[in-house]
């Protein structure tokens, strides 16, 4: 079951600048007993909605620019210093990134400075399930997710090029066989803006409904081994 996150968020902030300290109504940061999750900005509607859900009144949320994904070589730096920068404030830090093409280095850092991060190699995979991702082992398909739909010129067609240069699609995507959407919500608009990106692409075009996936698993695990923190 999902639910609608607040709509006041700008996607084009999230892609660009990320979101600063997002806390629960009338909490203070430094708070005993509370916690922060560091997350990419492609994410933040999702978690924003996994805390209200869950009632995780003691969770404080800050995002990382989501265009860190066309940088994957900046975002193990740029994790560490926003763990070093928030650390002294809170009782816990998770991140909320998988390995998002850092080969490894993200995970690596992350046991280093003693936080727990998500499992699996992309969003990708931990929307889908990463046992499930895994086996349908999808070699020939390009996937979004509710927000890349949403902001598929600012991470496929403009920094591929494809604005000026479309002629150079079916050499960046000649090997691939359809657009597999991921959704995290029931959004006819969304559907929409992924349905327009298969076709830009010349692709075939599968829509899976998975919700938060292990996004929601993980949450959940994390949170259960932090709640003795608020007392």
């Amino acid at each position: 079951m999902t639910s609608r996150p607040d709509p006041t968020l700008s996607d084009t902030d999230l892609t660009e600048r990320g979101l600063p300290v997002l806390e629960m109504s009338g909490l203070a940061t430094g708070a005993q007993g509370r916690v922060l999750v560091i997350a990419c900005g492609a994410l933040a509607r999702e978690i924003i909605a996994l805390r209200d859900m869950g009632g995780w009144d003691h969770l404080d949320i800050t995002c990382l620019p989501a265009i860190l994904h066309v940088y994957p070589d900046r975002i193990t730096g740029a994790v560490e210093e926003a763990v070093r920068k928030h650390r002294a404030n809170y009782a816990d830090i998770f991140v909320a990134y998988a390995d998002c093409g850092t080969g490894g280095q993200l995970f690596e850092k992350c046991k280093e400075l003693g936080v727990q991060m998500i499992k699996g190699p992309h969003c990708y995979s931990f929307f889908d399930g990463n046992a499930s991702f895994e086996a349908r082992e999808e070699v020939t398909s390009f996937f979004l997710t509710d927000f890349l739909a949403r902001q598929f010129d600012a991470f496929v067609w403009r920094p591929l090029g494809l604005e000026k240069h479309p002629e150079l699609r079916d050499i960046y995507f000649g090997n691939y066989e359809k657009l597999v959407y991921l959704a995290q919500s029931k959004d006819p608009a969304i559907e929409a803006k992924a349905r327009e990106a298969a076709s830009r692409l010349g692709l075939e075009y599968e829509q899976r409904f998975t919700g938060y996936g292990d996004l929601e698993s993980s949450l959940k695990d994390w949170v259960a081994q932090d709640l003795p923190r608020k007392t």
